[in-house]
């Protein structure tokens, strides 16, 4: 695809949980003529509860095309895919199996359009991982489940961002008790591979410098606090330099490298697990932080936020968030483009070339007429 083709993407963008801010944060970002200048946003969803939380939140208007398919979207103002087929009651701020649904259809219209290239790339809003649960969504959160819709095979890796610090996580979704049993040579070292790979191909940082944090205090004192760094971190990061060419530093404990803020020194920072690397990541970047699944043939982000269950309806949901996880669903997918063109095979053009001037290839015996 050329430079010219990708300046305006599709982005779809899914309203989340119907009773928290998603769809106000997600209006607020798409609602300023500056985004238009940047992509086309298709927003999935229902009119019907678009237009409830425009009026609670007192949004001002702005026009929106309303549709029943991406095959039919204005490329002049934001849009919206009618794809929730029930009637759902807004109860703000109230977690319900209702709002779980309705999110849920959001997505899996989306995901759909996204696989029939009909939408460029995914921003996902908030959900509810309690609400959505069902015969149809059974899964921790959004990663797993596009990782099981669209992943074709790939690992999916989480990656909070933003310009300054990226903290990527070997466990996700996982009771505390059972992260010290998940960590793995193999796991750790994947992990390790998948980081480095999206530095290269979704950020272009070439030669990416990862920091790898340890899992117990004090980076484990030498197997005084725990035997993880020693046993299964140090060997991991080992493999994955000799092996995988990955530069990978540590493991430092988390509190002196963040308190130190050492993350200024590296290209991004592999946590052990969920809190450890997000507690950190939102207290220095909380309003501008953005949720990129790395590793999959979809580019999909969301805002580093919740449902906001507390604030919603009351029209001060700060959409910074929303914005950046647009802007950077555009940023990697004109990444991996320009990636994937710079590290094409030469050998079929080469070949078309040579075609053109009626002279064949031999590349065994040389060139001959």
């Amino acid at each position: 695809m050329s430079e010219d083709n990708i300046k305006r993407l599709k982005v779809g963008i899914t309203i989340g949980d119907t009773n928290g801010i998603g769809i106000e944060v997600a209006l607020k970002a798409v609602g300023v003529p500056e985004m238009m200048d940047m992509c086309i946003p298709i927003i999935y969803g229902s009119s019907k509860i678009v237009s409830y939380h425009r009026n609670a939140c007192n949004l001002p208007g702005f026009q929106i095309n309303h549709t029943k398919s991406a095959d039919n979207i204005k490329d002049n103002m934001p849009n919206l895919v009618e794809c929730i087929d029930q009637d759902i009651k807004v109860e703000l701020g109230q977690p319900s199996k209702q709002a779980g649904l309705a999110s849920f259809q959001a997505l899996e219209a989306a995901v759909r359009d996204l696989k029939a290239g009909l939408i460029d790339v995914l921003v996902t809003a908030p959900i509810s991982k309690e609400n959505i649960q069902s015969e149809q969504f059974h899964f921790p959160g959004h990663t797993e489940y596009l990782e099981s819709a669209a992943g074709d095979g790939s690992k999916p890796l989480m990656i909070l961002c933003t310009a300054g610090l990226k903290v990527a996580l070997v466990t996700i979704h996982m009771p505390l008790a059972q992260v010290s049993n998940a960590l793995t040579i193999e796991n750790i070292r994947e992990k390790l591979q998948l980081l480095n790979a999206s530095l290269k191909r979704d950020f272009n940082i070439d030669g990416p410098r990862i920091a790898v944090l340890s899992l117990n205090p004090h980076a484990g004192e030498n197997g005084i606090l725990g035997t993880e760094e020693r046993d299964i971190i140090q060997p991991a990061m080992q493999q994955a330099l000799d092996e995988d060419g990955v530069q990978c530093f540590g493991p430092y404990a988390a509190d002196g490298f963040f308190g130190a803020r050492h993350y200024r020194r590296f290209d991004a920072v592999l946590a052990m697990y969920h809190d450890q690397g997000l507690a950190p990541f939102k207290t220095i970047a909380m309003d501008e932080g953005v949720n990129f699944t790395a590793g999959l043939p979809i580019v999909r982000t969301s805002p580093d936020h919740g449902t906001g269950y507390d604030i919603a309806g009351q029209g001060i949901a700060n959409e910074s968030s929303m914005r950046h996880a647009i802007y950077m669903a555009i940023d990697i997918c004109r990444n991996r483009i320009r990636y994937d063109e710079a590290h094409q095979n030469p050998l079929p053009k080469l070949f078309q070339d040579r075609g053109r001037d009626n002279v064949k290839l031999d590349l065994t015996k040389g060139e001959k007429d």
